[in-house]
């Protein structure tokens, strides 16, 4: 065992020498290497020191240059900016010019499209203010101006110029009408012959007088004539007026305020006959119907006012007879009573001592008479209002249907043609309304009138069914009761 020991103990040793030599080889080798390796880096640094020394002399040679080179560039810079601030505030102000000028022009085609508008419709009612006998004078500057617009060959400037020769035209013609204006032209009579003459048109009123001094007098304007039509007038000396006027360009003359419209408002007047005439038979008709209702309403007028209607004063004694029973002497108060109350309280008095049930019937078959003859007739007017708006109704179809035959033989155009037709539904309409309201108004009045006398006859014989119930016991009661039917003096 020691023998092992110590072989290995020096097996050890060896190693630990080697490991020994090994080290202090390898230190040798690396401080030589540390030497070369420091020279060499010694070396580099001195070049790159060098390098670096000839750079920043290279660099302190051309920064001058290059700095006055930057701020060359950066002035040229700056100035570019500001050339180019300049060209932008330049382009936003011919921007803002330009939409001024759009916006400008726009407004501006605005108000030419709305003079165009105004032109045209001057254009278009400038003829219709014309006096017809004028529409000879401004026919060519009318006609330009109202075709000028559909004219493709013409430029929107050749249509102004067009349009405002009639504006000026018309500025003339009312510069000229204020003074009186004379021209020649040609008009007709109320026979129908046209003639050659002088016009004067003062204002909206235009005198003619013809060359042969046969026709003189107002030009106006008749529907359906292409010419001026010369009204006559009543009086003579008018005429001699109105040529004197126009000879001399000036002086008195007749002149009506309203235009001519009083003499036609004076054509349209008519009288009744010529009213109910238009109507046609139907008017006729109603205005039979009306004749029976006026009749009618007088007769029962008459008829009811005829009949007497006792006063409450007048039947007082009759009631104070039956009050106390005194029959005999109620009779012969009943006498005194004229008329049909007289009559019912005849019957009943008659009949008085039959049963009470039976004296209310005679009395009432009494009173149904009266009744009837007091209502006899009303129900005619009824009857006529009820059928005066048909009658009339009738007429307005029967008118229509005329209307359309002359629109279909005719035609449309002419308005007198057609009035015939018109005027007889429209007047029946009216007659027909009128017969109605008359003969309700009438009916009411007369069935109100009959009704009082049927009422009172109904008041009477109540009260003197309640003065025949009253028993002769209940005498002092009665006494009573006499004493407060007693009149009153006022």
């Amino acid at each position: 065992m020691n023998d092992i020991g110590f072989f290995y103990t020096q097996r050890r040793n060896r190693l630990e020498r080697m490991m020994i030599f090994i080290a202090s080889l390898l230190a040798v080798l690396t401080m030589r290497t540390f030497a070369d390796s420091q020279t060499e880096m010694q070396q580099k640094l001195e070049a790159s020191l060098q390098e670096l020394s000839n750079v920043r002399k290279n660099i302190a040679t051309e920064k001058l240059p290059m700095a006055k080179g930057l701020n060359a560039l950066e002035d040229e810079v700056l100035d570019v900016r500001l050339e180019h601030q300049k060209i932008m505030r330049q382009l936003d102000s011919r921007n803002l010019d330009l939409n001024n000028l759009r916006a400008d022009i726009k407004a501006r085609k605005g108000e030419k499209n709305y003079i165009a508008n105004l032109l045209g419709e001057y254009t278009r009612n400038f003829e219709t203010r014309l006096h017809i006998a004028e529409l000879d004078q401004y026919d060519d500057v009318v006609q330009s101006a109202i075709l000028a617009p559909d004219n493709t060959n013409l430029s929107d400037q050749e249509i102004f110029i067009e349009q405002t020769a009639l504006v000026e035209a018309s500025i003339g013609r009312l510069q000229a009408v204020v003074g009186g204006a004379a021209f020649s032209g040609t008009a007709a009579g109320e026979d129908g012959l046209v003639k050659q003459g002088e016009f004067l048109l003062i204002g909206p009123i235009a005198l003619f007088t013809a060359n042969d001094g046969s026709l003189s007098g107002i030009a106006e304007q008749r529907l359906g004539s292409l010419e001026p039509t010369v009204l006559p007038f009543a009086n003579p000396a008018n005429a001699v007026l109105i040529a004197s006027t126009v000879a001399a360009r000036g002086g008195l003359f007749p002149f009506d305020p309203s235009l001519g419209n009083a003499r036609k408002i004076e054509e349209t007047k008519e009288t009744f006959k010529e009213h109910i005439q238009k109507g046609g038979m139907v008017a006729y008709v109603i205005l039979g119907m009306f004749g029976l209702c006026i009749v009618i309403a007088v007769i029962k007028w008459i008829q009811l006012s005829l009949i007497p209607k006792p006063s409450e004063k007048t039947v007082q004694p009759v009631l104070r007879a039956m009050l106390v029973n005194d029959h005999v002497k109620a009779a012969s108060e009943i006498k005194k009573i004229k008329g049909p109350t007289g009559a019912m309280l005849s019957v009943g008095i008659e009949h008085i001592d039959e049963p009470k049930d039976l004296v209310e019937e005679v009395m009432y078959e009494e009173m149904l008479t009266t009744r009837m003859k007091v209502t006899r007739l009303t129900p005619v007017l009824n009857i006529c209002a009820s059928t005066a708006p048909l009658m009339g109704l009738l007429g307005t179809v029967t008118g229509i249907i005329n209307t359309f035959k002359l629109i279909t033989v005719f035609g449309s155009g002419d308005v007198k043609t057609l009035s015939g037709g018109i005027s007889e539904a429209l007047i029946t309409t009216e007659l027909g309304l009128v017969v109605a309201i008359s003969a309700l108004v009438l009916s009411a009045f007369l069935t109100r009138k009959a009704k009082s006398i049927t009422d009172n006859m109904e008041q009477i014989a109540i009260l003197f069914m309640n003065r025949a119930t009253r028993s002769v016991e209940q005498a002092p009661e009665a006494e009573e009761v006499v004493a407060d039917l007693e009149p009153v003096p006022a």
